[in-house]
């Protein structure tokens, strides 16, 4: 990257100080205002003021949040609740609107996910100033979270995110900080431990250990019920929106006898060849993560946006193959979406469009058409194949792009150039 930050750094020095007020040449207050009317239209859904239609998406916030706030207050976890499938940590989360006892529970979550909205903007603003990088990821932020609808902020997946995103940030230059934030987001909900998928060092994998063990001490000493998630969340099945969920939505049109139901917490199928189904999905998510592991230990060639590409790609494979691909894990890959095109050298630009493409899919999908998905009427089953659709893909080209731009070819390994120089010619190209 040193090379790119040379000739960054060269070209801002020849063009006229603009006093911070534009980033590459596109005013800040272009962007505040663009995410201040989205935001506003996304707290006008939450809040009720403009309907959407479907099923109340805030339900999750005003019912089972505060629900699990009033159980968590007394000093333990929801035991007896089957919906309470999250470490330890997302207690955190849950307790956290209570730090505003001025709203009521509702309000104040509402308020700490545009807060945690803003913060993750923010530091796309900062990164895209820096040499090599770029404002792209600020833009795409910007855009793909009101894509989602409601469901963005009514769900704590925002908080996590946040995290994910500053542990990104902090990798090239804070490893140990990276890691620790990356051990604080899998306590939260789990999917940040695939940040160190593409995190190099001891002090960022040590990092992440110590932070995840002390957290899960400290709380499973504190409050009784801190692993009961592990059985609620071993127990789910195939969850309606799924990968494996077309081939029953599909199935019911030729006699297949099955239900759909509200099982652990979500709608799923339950009947016939369903366990089939959901074992298949288990096992795809296993070959997905020893992919992951051929590629960690062939890995070569590490440029500053490898991180944030081999975490995109990490979550995807995650996600694509999971037993239960709800609406809000779209905020996930948004939010790694958006670090990878903030680094100049990163080539997920065409994964992470399609990811946008697709977090517009699943507003339509749900809530707005989640009556039709159920149904498996044919509109429904068909935005469902489209989202699905678009998710494999990208899956499969981030996938292979992080391979081909770290794995080096077997012939060029025995005379491979020195990383400093490899660095600095990966650095050179844009995505």
């Amino acid at each position: 990257m040193k090379g790119t930050g040379r000739s960054a750094a060269a070209g801002s020095a020849a063009r006229p100080s603009t006093g911070g007020a534009s980033v590459a040449g596109v005013p800040v207050a272009a962007a505040v205002a663009a995410f201040a009317l989205t935001r506003a239209l996304l707290l006008l859904w939450v809040l009720k003021v403009l309907p959407v239609r479907g099923p109340d998406v805030t339900s999750d916030v005003a019912v089972i949040y505060q629900g699990w706030y009033e159980v968590l207050r007394t000093g333990t976890y929801p035991l007896d609740d089957v919906t309470w499938q999250y470490p330890p940590a997302a207690a955190l989360a849950i307790l956290s609107p209570g730090a505003l006892p001025f709203l009521d529970y509702v309000r104040a979550f509402f308020v700490l996910a545009l807060i945690c909205d803003a913060a993750v903007l923010a530091l796309l603003l900062y990164a895209g100033r820096r040499p090599g990088k770029s404002t792209r990821g600020m833009w795409f932020w910007i855009a793909g979270v009101p894509l989602l609808g409601p469901t963005a902020y009514a769900r704590y997946d925002l908080m996590v995110t946040a995290v994910a995103v500053a542990a990104l940030f902090a990798a090239a230059r804070r490893p140990a900080v990276a890691g620790a934030l990356a051990g604080f987001g899998a306590m939260l909900k789990v999917w940040p431990v695939l940040l160190l998928a593409g995190l190099r060092g001891r002090r960022a994998w040590g990092a992440a250990a110590i932070t995840g063990a002390s957290l899960l001490l400290v709380l499973t000493a504190s409050m009784p019920g801190a692993l009961a998630f592990l059985g609620f969340q071993r127990d789910r099945g195939t969850e309606v929106e799924s990968l494996g969920a077309l081939v029953f939505h599909v199935a019911r049109h030729f006699g297949w006898e099955g239900q759909v139901l509200l099982n652990y917490g979500s709608v799923e199928f339950l009947g016939p060849y369903v366990p089939l189904v959901s074992g298949l999905a288990l096992g795809l998510t296993a070959a997905a993560f020893g992919w992951l592991a051929v590629w960690r230990l062939r890995a070569s060639e590490f440029s500053a946006a490898t991180p944030a590409d081999a975490a995109f790609a990490a979550v995807l494979l995650f996600t694509t193959t999971s037993r239960v691909i709800s609406p809000q894990y779209m905020v996930w890959l948004l939010g790694l979406a958006a670090v990878c095109l903030a680094f100049r050298s990163s080539r997920m630009g065409l994964p992470a469009l399609l990811v946008l493409v697709a977090t517009g899919l699943t507003f339509l999908e749900f809530p707005v058409w989640f009556d039709k998905v159920v149904a498996s009427d044919p509109q429904g089953i068909a935005v469902l194949a489209g989202r699905n659709g678009l998710l494999v893909t990208a899956t499969v080209l981030a996938c292979r792009r992080l391979w081909t731009s770290t794995v080096a070819p077997r012939g060029r390994r025995g005379r491979r150039a020195l990383p400093a120089r490899s660095d600095r010619g990966r650095a050179s190209v844009g995505s």
